[in-house]
């Protein structure tokens, strides 16, 4: 009987390290992929203040497309560990899971904004990207005042 106890509570403890090592994997790749947007737009923001050629951001914006289609998945419950606490560390509000409704409206803004930054972007005007850029930010910024810790 106790032998089974044994066993029981160390398949529990295994289930749990197996869960958290799963949220600790969602909280990562979704970072990196948030770290991957930043640098796109870095990139963008250098074209857009230049006033530049914008056709070499098409690319940078179809990737940025890619990752926030798939962007609510990488929300999963119970993958809502503060920052600072271990195994996993995120700055993801938890209004992200209460109002789950409204995060998926602003990822859809974001979608459609994009969609808006790569028409300017092959339209080849410099001033049309610029503007679509900013509105860009401010659409990054409008989520990130709502879902996520400073």
């Amino acid at each position: 009987m106790r032998l089974r106890l044994i066993a029981s509570a160390l398949l529990a403890t295994l289930s749990l390290t197996g869960v958290a090592l799963a949220q600790t994997e969602v909280i990562t790749a979704r970072r990196e992929g948030l770290r991957g947007v930043g640098a796109h737009m870095e990139a963008m923001k250098a074209i857009a203040d230049a006033r530049g050629n914008p056709a070499p951001a098409v690319e940078r914006i179809d990737a940025m497309t890619a990752f926030f289609t798939t962007f609510p998945t990488r929300f999963p419950p119970g993958s809502d560990v503060p920052q600072g606490t271990n195994p996993g560390q995120t700055r993801a509000l938890p209004v992200i899971w209460t109002d789950n409704a409204g995060f998926l409206q602003a990822n859809a803004n974001m979608l459609t904004q994009i969609t808006a930054l790569r028409g300017a972007a092959t339209g080849g005007d410099p001033a049309a990207f610029a503007a679509a850029f900013q509105q860009t930010g401010a659409t990054c910024g409008g989520c990130h005042r709502t879902y996520r810790a400073r």
